[in-house]
């Protein structure tokens, strides 16, 4: 007796050309980004898999009324989100906004550093302390997400994406400028 496997369903093929066509896009910046949420190497694994895995759940919902890119960064955002308070890997007072963030720290600059990856993780490892909207703005920011993009995926005007953008970089830019330049 010959027993045949039912084929799936065209939907469910689609959700897969979709996902893998959205992996393929996004990959290493969603893995970049899972950095920017989780510091912990196992639990960034963790998270990594937790996207995908509500990504490729997510194509099955997808309509095209929004870009590619800005279904694929809402659902990554919002998992990620949903990890940090799920694991509560931090309190709540060791968050900060990025206005009262406070850079003026000892540690290197990335003018200091040997390496860009050693600036990017200083970077990060600033962005890791602000709180959870300003984290989302900024990671998707360092991602090269526009503005207005950013401001659809987050649910804030494109105005206040551009505002703390542009706090960021001064804070950024006063933190790392070279001793003797004015910033």
């Amino acid at each position: 007796m010959r027993h045949e496997i039912p084929e799936r369903d065209v939907d469910e093929r689609e959700q897969d050309r979709a996902f893998a066509d959205a992996i393929g896009r996004f990959g290493p910046a969603l893995a970049r980004m899972a950095r920017g949420y989780e510091a912990d190497p196992d639990l960034r694994r963790d998270l990594e898999q937790d996207i995908q895995i509500a990504l490729w759940q997510s194509f099955a919902r997808f309509d095209g009324r929004c870009a590619l890119s800005t279904w694929v960064w809402r659902v990554a955002h919002n998992r990620a989100t949903s990890h940090m308070i799920a694991h509560r890997r931090r309190n709540a007072a060791g968050w900060t906004s990025l206005d009262e963030i406070d850079l003026a720290d000892d540690a290197p600059s990335p003018f200091d550093a040997a390496e860009s990856g050693q600036a990017m993780d200083l970077i990060l490892s600033i962005v890791d302390r602000l709180d959870p909207p300003d984290r989302q703005i900024l990671l998707l920011y360092l991602e090269g997400v526009a503005g207005a993009e950013i401001g659809a995926i987050t649910g804030v005007s494109a105005d206040i994406v551009a505002t703390k953008i542009h706090r960021f970089k001064a804070k950024l830019a006063r933190r790392f400028a070279p001793e003797g330049s004015a910033a």
